[in-house]
């Protein structure tokens, strides 16, 4: 016992790892304060000065340079950072943390669930308008539980999942890296008008960066009851979503608790034709609580297989 525990304590990477979901448990960043939100405004900023392309292969181009503008300079900097920090396992400690975020997930849904409980739909607007693109005016209550379900799985797959995936990857600077590219996505999101060719390259970056950890953690979702319909819904639906990753692991969800998701969303005043996914229940208020559940308990097994495979790889436990 003496022996694994001067293992575990020599391994920066899995100290760092424990540290940093330790501190966000017990002081998570407020979501108004998060580095993130000035990233996305920064970006929406930028846009509007370099979205100016009515061509179509010109604005693509205008994106693509907009977005390496945006982070090949932020990896540079925190690459050549890295070496002057006194303690690295500090510096790593502090970029997981401040890419990681599933406290503020948790405090949505749950302020969430209630108003839905109680149909107060302008508190359940009022909740997700900040994290989502989609108009939230037209919403009703099935559009809400639809679109909470979809904004909870997605957080949790990746601000959570994502982000761990790519520590274990690229340490610290490779999870704040892959966050960074999260909130790029979604603040040039092609699913408005605005940004339909210009945030194509920052989509199909994170659509890259999505396809491994989305998938695997799809696959983690849909084992256990139901694993064969859910395995056979993903294999017939997947291919109808634009994006891999996100694909998977929406289908999982849906085909496990048997939920209606997907479908049309308006986007500034414009309606969207999405496919729909999953099983043919309404989502409600209890049905956004199972799925923060069924995440949860998936999240922390994910935790768990991470660490061991990281404890084997860098030390050999």
């Amino acid at each position: 016992m003496e022996d694994l525990f001067h293992q575990l304590y020599s391994n920066g990477a899995l100290l760092v790892l424990w540290g940093a979901l330790l501190c966000h448990l017990i002081l998570p960043f407020p979501r108004e304060a998060h580095p993130a939100i000035l990233w996305h405004k920064f970006a929406e900023q930028l846009a509007d000065k370099v979205n100016i392309n009515s061509n179509y292969s010109q604005s693509v181009l205008s994106g693509s340079l907009a977005w390496l503008l945006m982070i090949a300079p932020m990896l540079v900097v925190l690459v050549a950072l890295k070496p002057l920090v006194w303690q690295p396992q500090l510096f790593e400690l502090a970029f997981l943390l401040l890419a990681i975020d599933w406290r503020n997930t948790d405090k949505f849904t749950a302020q969430f669930v209630a108003a839905l409980a109680r149909e107060d739909k302008e508190q359940a607007k009022m909740l997700i308008k900040p994290l989502i693109n989609r108009s939230t005016a037209p919403l009703s209550l099935l559009g809400l539980g639809k679109a909470g379900s979809e904004t909870l799985i997605m957080s949790y797959g990746r601000n959570v999942v994502g982000v761990l995936f790519w520590y274990a990857i690229g340490g610290g600077i490779g999870a704040f890296g892959y966050r960074m590219c999260v909130e790029l996505a979604r603040a040039w999101s092609p699913s408005r008008e605005k940004y339909a060719p210009f945030g194509l390259a920052a989509v199909r970056a994170v659509a890259l960066l999505d396809f491994i950890p989305l998938r695997l953690f799809a696959l983690m979702v849909a084992i256990g009851h139901r694993v064969s319909a859910s395995a056979q819904l993903i294999k017939q639906q997947a291919k109808s979503w634009p994006l891999p990753g996100p694909a998977w692991l929406l289908v999982a969800v849906g085909g496990k608790l048997e939920l209606s998701l997907g479908g049309p969303a308006i986007y500034d005043g414009k309606k969207s034709v999405r496919a729909k996914l999953g099983g043919r229940i309404a989502p409600s208020a209890i049905h956004v609580a199972q799925v923060q559940k069924l995440l949860a308990w998936r999240m922390f097994a994910w935790i768990i297989i991470q660490s061991l495979l990281m404890g084997l790889i860098y030390q050999g436990i």
